[in-house]
């Protein structure tokens, strides 16, 4: 495993209590970095007692949790100066005619509102400090747009191009401001998703497997180094070569 140099940088991970927010946790605390893991999930979060981190309950759709979140993160572990936002849902399959609205919105409201919720209560510290490193993940259903997911792959392409703004808008700070487009991982998600689904996207990837969540976590921990010092606003791909753009 590559090891990167992280001493003296406080990290957030939103959905740090599991799947690849704790892979990247992991990667991170053995470059020395100080780790915040935010969770909705209570009992994930409490699951992950023995690992060395500070935690926080939050409920991203919230703004004023996340400024709480913050907040407290700061109080505990110093200004952060890395962001790995990971939490996210899969919500329903179904096809476009028959979405359900409010699973629609909920799917928005985490996946989207919530990105833009965590991204903008924490970036806002970087550039007074001109100092940032942040990745969002995305999915290569915001690239190509999966059948019977329309609200989940609409949401990842919104968390693209809310990155890509947000990295020009930071650029002259110091900040990067980068997403990656992660092919399927075989983690929690997978519960929200039907059998037919599950199978669709392992269908299309020329790997033929899914993504692990330390293969992930080896390209986040890149792109939240000082060495990533030009690349922002970028999307990195991790599709297993599905993926034609």
């Amino acid at each position: 495993m590559t090891q990167y140099d992280f001493e003296g940088r406080t990290a957030v991970i939103t959905g740090g209590a599991q799947g690849i927010g704790l892979a990247v946790a992991q990667r991170l605390l053995a470059g020395g970095a100080r780790v915040s893991l935010w969770d909705a999930d209570a009992a994930a979060l409490a699951a992950q007692a023995s690992v060395p981190v500070h935690r926080v309950q939050a409920d991203i759709t919230d703004p004023a949790q996340v400024e709480a979140a913050l907040h407290d993160t700061e109080a505990h572990c110093g200004p952060v100066a890395l962001l790995v936002h990971s939490a996210g849902i899969a919500g329903a399959n179904a096809p476009v005619v028959d979405y359900p609205t409010a699973e629609w919105l909920r799917v928005l409201d985490v996946n989207l509102n919530g990105a833009f919720h965590v991204n903008r209560a924490v970036v806002a510290g970087m550039i007074r400090r001109n100092y940032g490193r942040i990745v969002n993940i995305a999915s290569i259903a915001g690239k190509e747009g999966n059948p019977n997911a329309a609200a989940y792959s609409a949401s990842k392409a919104g968390v693209i191009a809310l990155t890509k703004s947000l990295g020009k808008e930071t650029a002259q700070f110091n900040i990067a401001v980068n997403a990656i487009t992660p092919a399927a991982a075989r983690t929690r998600i997978f519960e929200q998703m039907s059998q037919q689904h599950i199978d669709y996207m392992l269908s299309k990837i020329p790997r033929g497997r899914f993504v692990e969540v330390d293969e992930i976590a080896a390209m986040v921990a890149w792109l939240l180094t000082a060495e990533n010092s030009f690349t922002t606003g970028a999307v990195f791909d991790l599709s297993g070569g599905r993926a034609t753009y």
